[in-house]
């Protein structure tokens, strides 16, 4: 899937595909606005990225020292002072391997 076909899924549909990993569909309710269904499937992976994404969305929430914590999680260094549209967009584009 790339990019564009994501962003597609998040404006036409209630629910994200099926067969989206745990990661594209937290990525995608936070896309969509429901920060607290995207929390709660980021806490459940154990992978990195998974660490990554409940990173992102803590800033979004603006609780940057929970953030750091799970930016350490994930490997990455502290995220503060770049756009938050961006960092999801990076993860996003990152997880599907495919460019914008």
């Amino acid at each position: 899937m790339k990019f564009e076909e994501f962003i597609q899924s998040v404006e036409k549909s209630s629910n994200p595909p099926p067969d989206f990993s745990p990661c594209l569909q937290a990525l995608w309710w936070a896309k969509k606005g429901d920060w607290h269904k995207a929390h709660d499937l980021s806490q459940e992976i154990e992978e990195a990225e998974g660490s990554w994404i409940h990173a992102h969305l803590h800033r979004v929430e603006g609780d940057l020292s929970n953030a750091a914590y799970w930016y350490s999680r994930a490997g990455k260094a502290v995220k503060t002072k770049e756009d938050l549209n961006q960092e999801w967009e990076l993860i996003v584009v990152s997880l599907l391997g495919s460019e914008f």
